[in-house]
């Protein structure tokens, strides 16, 4: 399993029981000094959406916000790699999630967002670009992987955020001659991440493209679709989209926002405040005792 800050699975064996775990979420948990405790995890998965997503930005951390949520119930571990394809993170999956071992870390959640790199055009040097079919088989092959299904998590699949290739074309023109990006490509791997998601069963769909693609049009005074699609070329039109994709393709804290709207509920959170805690609150707790 990924490590958190605290804990290395690759390098740390723990001795700790299924009932010894069972025992922290009753209500007089003892847990000899000896043995570890891992909290179940939180992982996102992805590229640098995800690496990025750890940043404050207008008034709002993404990845605060999951963390918050998930506080003193499941570590939240951040594998975002900027630049990475689905074949890269393909390349070091039995890396990053090893085989699940006794006593070590659950997978309790895993949450995917990839593609945007995937959607590059193809060039001459430094392409990240794969082909739609392959892509599409990639994300199977990551959510299906034996190292992941073991953990029996909840699966969250994550479609990669509209582009505004209006801005990307100004952005990458100057070094590239065009953009390295087309909105039609974006939104074609975007509608692939939706078909592996109907495809594996139990997987859910989070739509982060439509979210940001209907706050967009929604904000865009008198626009009504006639003239395309906002931030493609044919449209001539960026509307609300640089309030969301500053660099047309990265996300501002107001689509890190949206994101987050979609996502929160899929994470389960007892009603009961302290129900679920890996270490009880401090009433229950017991005192260490001389």
């Amino acid at each position: 399993m990924p490590n958190s800050a605290c804990i290395d699975p690759l390098s740390t064996s723990f001795t700790t029981t299924s009932d010894v775990i069972t025992s922290l979420h009753g209500s007089n948990p003892r847990l000899p000094s000896a043995m570890a405790a891992p909290y179940p995890q939180v992982v996102l998965l992805g590229d640098s959406l995800f690496e990025q997503c750890v940043e404050h930005q207008e008034g709002f951390s993404f990845f605060a916000a999951v963390q918050k949520r998930c506080s003193r119930r499941y570590d939240v571990i951040n594998r975002g790699f900027s630049g990475y394809n689905t074949l890269q993170v393909l390349k070091i999956l039995e890396q990053v999630f090893p085989k699940p071992e006794a006593g070590g870390p659950k997978l309790k959640y895993l949450i995917v967002l990839l593609g945007a790199n995937d959607a590059a055009l193809p060039q001459k040097v430094d392409t990240q670009g794969v082909p739609l079919d392959e892509y599409a088989r990639n994300l199977t092959r990551i959510i299906t992987h034996p190292n992941i299904t073991a953990h029996n998590p909840k699966i969250l699949l994550v479609t990669p955020p509209p582009l505004d290739e209006i801005r990307t074309t100004e952005l990458d023109t100057p070094t590239h001659g065009q953009s390295q990006r087309e909105s039609a490509r974006s939104a074609a791997y975007s509608q692939a991440a939706r078909d592996v998601a109907a495809s594996v069963p139990g997987t859910v769909l989070i739509d982060l493209q439509k979210a940001l693609m209907d706050v967009a049009v929604e904000k865009t005074p008198g626009w009504d679709g006639s003239k395309g699609v906002l931030g493609s070329l044919d449209s001539g039109e960026r509307g609300y989209l640089p309030n969301l994709l500053p660099d047309g393709l990265h996300m501002s804290g107001e689509a890190y926002k949206v994101f987050w709207d979609l996502l929160k509920e899929e994470i389960d959170v007892p009603e009961d405040w302290s129900a679920q805690f890996v270490w009880p609150e401090w009433r229950v707790a017991e005192w260490l005792k001389e």
